[in-house]
């Protein structure tokens, strides 16, 4: 606690100072590793060893230096009464951990107000404080938290020593003696840059919600599009939204009507996104086919490249199989198009990438899947299998009998050459990825659409389903700067 919420480190420093000028020896910067965040009886043992004084009588004035001073000089951190009331506001758990024994700890509270934290923890309170890891111990027992669920926030070499030893992940922010950045503690200048969401994503993998989306037209074939597309985005929680068939400006609105970013390339390609777009991929000026891409930073300091690909639709594949009864070598021959096309979506993701920032690739290939016909090696997604981009959808729900997972499509029940014949149904539209976690895919359609050509009034503004899959994203890694990621399901001061 002391330094790290209120500028107690400064005052007990002073008070050493005084006590140590006393006793005929002056501090130097030299002596801080003596008696920055250590136990009272520490500094005082290790003044007595130096200056031949007694270690009670030292201890007794430094208690007394040092209470005068937090109650006449106590002063918050930057950020800290700020950071204080967003972690009550939601409602994240905060126990308050010090080396300052109950008295001194007690002012503090008071004067940072004692309703921000559910437990308190003193030098009073457990056989051994900091550097040893029984405070936090005790901390997190009181909270009802595992450890590693939490984010200790430490302003002293011997604080983050005694959370690291607990298995607390560390937020370090230095007062007067400065704190390395290693691998699993994370090193800011302030608390001014702290937030409940970057604490949250220093615990455990966050998750991230990607949508793949052909919006027919940009939705004109429904009235109202604009307002039931907004509606089914917010309703699926996503994160990201790759886009086919923009028609222009769709991508544009969408993203101003949500408050969130946006990147369009060409006349039918775009994404959208609710975290900040770092980067843009391929060419802005792609034609109506094509692949276009963006890398999104999401709170904790992560980033993730997602792609959006659209690809040509003919000849279409299962017309034909079903209508024409070609063989699987004249199919997988007749993808050559297809084929390059996500050849050089698959170059150009290449080229782009980098090691530490997973990749999403999403879009409408108009091709199935050689995961779903085990009769055909479909080269598309083939393709992409190769260059290391795994069917997020597949990989939740394997078997392709008992969940197809179609996405063409939802309005098309007879094939539209007016013959009657059934539209083969089937699953063209993907969401792929490298370097993240499934938690959960779907093909996503909602209400029950009219079929064509009665689709105006259809709560679905689309031709195709939606395919929605929400991954878990490793954190950052906290020793590269550009990464830092901050955040806490229970927090220790």
């Amino acid at each position: 606690m002391d330094g790290t919420l209120v500028d107690t480190e400064r005052l007990w420093w002073e008070a050493v100072e005084q006590v140590a000028d006393g006793l005929g020896r002056r501090l130097t910067g030299a002596d801080q590793p003596e008696v920055l965040g250590l136990p009272v009886e520490y500094t005082a043992a290790w003044l007595g060893g130096i200056t031949g004084a007694g270690a009670r009588e030292i201890a007794t004035d430094l208690h007394r230096e040092f209470a005068h001073r937090v109650r006449t000089g106590i002063v918050p951190r930057p950020g800290a009464l700020r950071l204080l009331g967003e972690l009550v506001r939601e409602g994240v758990p905060t126990a308050l951990v010090t080396a300052s024994p109950r008295a001194v700890a007690d002012t503090v509270l008071a004067a940072l107000g004692a309703e921000h934290f559910a437990v308190s923890v003193t030098a009073d309170d457990t056989e051994h404080t900091k550097p040893a890891p029984d405070p936090y111990l005790a901390a997190c027992r009181a909270l009802g938290v595992d450890p590693a669920a939490c984010v200790a926030v430490e302003d002293t070499e011997t604080g983050v020593a005694s959370a690291e030893a607990a298995g607390c992940a560390v937020l370090a922010v230095p007062s007067l003696a400065p704190i390395d950045a290693v691998p699993g503690r994370t090193v800011l200048t302030s608390l001014e840059e702290v937030t409940p969401a970057r604490l949250r994503a220093m615990v455990g993998p966050r998750e991230l919600r990607v949508m793949s989306w052909n919006l027919w037209y940009g939705g004109t074939k429904v009235d109202d599009h604009r307002e039931k597309q907004l509606k089914v985005i917010a309703e699926t929680g996503a994160d990201v939204v790759g886009l086919q068939e923009t028609y222009g400006t769709s991508a544009q609105e969408l993203a101003e009507a949500l408050g969130w970013h946006h990147h369009r390339a060409g006349e039918n390609l775009g994404v959208i996104s609710r975290y900040p777009i770092t980067a843009r991929h391929g060419d802005p000026a792609v034609g109506f086919y094509g692949g276009t891409g963006v890398r999104v930073r999401l709170d904790g300091g992560q980033e993730v490249d997602v792609w959006s690909a659209h690809l040509d639709y003919t000849p279409y594949g299962p017309y034909e199989a079903r209508f024409d009864g070609l063989p699987a070598a004249e199919l997988i021959a007749h993808e050559g198009v297809r084929l390059e096309q996500m050849r050089e979506i698959l170059r150009r993701i290449t080229e782009s990438a980098t090691e530490a920032v997973p990749v999403v690739l999403v879009g409408d290939f108009n091709a199935p899947s050689h995961l779903d016909w085990p009769d055909v090696e479909w080269p598309v997604t083939r393709a992409a299998e190769e260059a290391g981009l795994r069917d997020s959808y597949r990989e939740a729900h394997p078997d392709p009998v008992r969940e197809p997972g179609h996405t063409w499509s939802p309005v098309h029940v007879e094939h539209e050459d007016g013959s009657g014949r059934p539209e083969p149904q089937d699953r063209i539209d993907f969401v792929l990825h490298r370097g993240l976690t499934v938690l959960d895919s779907r093909a996503l359609v909602t209400g029950t659409p009219r079929p064509w050509p009665d689709v105006a009034g259809n709560d679905w503004p689309s031709d195709h389903a939606a395919v929605v899959t929400t991954f878990a994203v490793p954190r950052a890694d906290p020793s590269d700067p550009a990464e830092l990621a901050d955040g806490m399901g229970a927090s220790a001061h």
